[in-house]
């Protein structure tokens, strides 16, 4: 595949096994909360592609010109293209088996929360339940002028118009734009949990975007090991274990050897 991703049913690398084989263990039986940092690689096979990829947004649009609240008051017709694209490409996405199977784990007892970048709703739409979105989501919309909040549902504009309130103000999606920060309660979430985890697993992101990407370093800190499930290695990221392989193929397999377990366990 040409963004490195492989065939789900394709062996992986003997190394990339044997820790496939000690991840399911370790959430068979966790010796405490198990918790699930994702990014724009567990999307990917919903169709919703990594900004930063060579397919990406970022490779048409400039992020302050077109996805900051600067440019979105400055000229929100601009801003909105780029926001009306996003839009088509959540509105057809679907889960993929790696949200599936985070569910499935949760359902399970052997994750305890998720917390993701992506705003695309795809880990709720699975079934997950105790999901912390680091960077809000694209399935509710603000007033920039009145502050109201609305369900995407209930926004009847179309390309290439830009979305207004009752009150005639600008909308926006409630996704962290460009510049601004994690919204505070989500931060708070996600450093609680990682400073309790006993296994943090960090999968499909490259962890470029601040504070997210100290998190690896809070939980290892505080005593978690850290469990890389990536295409491709994070610079500077130092896991106790690595699986390189995307995230919809070693998921479903992580949650049928864990299920499995549990099964024969009794």
């Amino acid at each position: 595949m040409t963004d490195g991703r492989q065939d789900p049913a394709a062996a992986l690398p003997a190394a990339s096994e044997a820790a496939l084989a000690r991840l399911a263990t370790a959430l068979a039986e966790p010796a405490g909360p198990v918790v699930a940092v994702t990014g724009a690689g567990a999307s990917v096979a919903s169709g919703v592609p990594d900004f930063r990829s060579d397919a990406g947004l970022w490779q048409r649009y400039d992020p302050v010109a077109s996805a900051s609240v600067e440019a979105l008051r400055a000229d929100p017709a601009r801003v909105w293209e780029l926001l009306w694209e996003l839009d088509e490409l959540l509105r057809h996405a679907e889960p993929n088996p790696a949200h599936h199977a985070l569910a499935a784990l949760e359902e399970a007892g052997a994750v305890s929360a998720v917390l993701t970048q992506n705003p695309d709703g795809l880990h709720h739409r699975a079934g997950s339940q105790r999901v912390v979105e680091l960077h809000g989501t694209a399935t509710t919309l603000s007033c920039l002028a009145c502050g109201a909040e609305l369900a995407r549902g209930e926004v009847a504009a179309a390309p290439p118009s830009v979305p207004r309130c009752t009150c005639g103000g600008v909308l926006r999606p409630d996704v962290t734009l460009f510049g601004e920060p994690p919204p505070e309660e989500a931060l708070a979430a996600a450093t609680d949990w990682c400073s309790r985890a006993s296994e943090l697993l960090v999968i499909g992101t490259a962890l470029e975007v601040l504070p997210v990407a100290q998190l690896p370093d809070l939980a290892q800190d505080s005593g978690a090991r850290v469990w890389e499930i990536n295409v491709r290695p994070v610079h500077g990221l130092d896991p106790d274990e690595r699986i390189t392989a995307p995230a919809e193929v070693v998921l479903p397999r992580v949650a049928e050897h864990v299920l499995g377990q549990r099964a024969r366990s009794g």
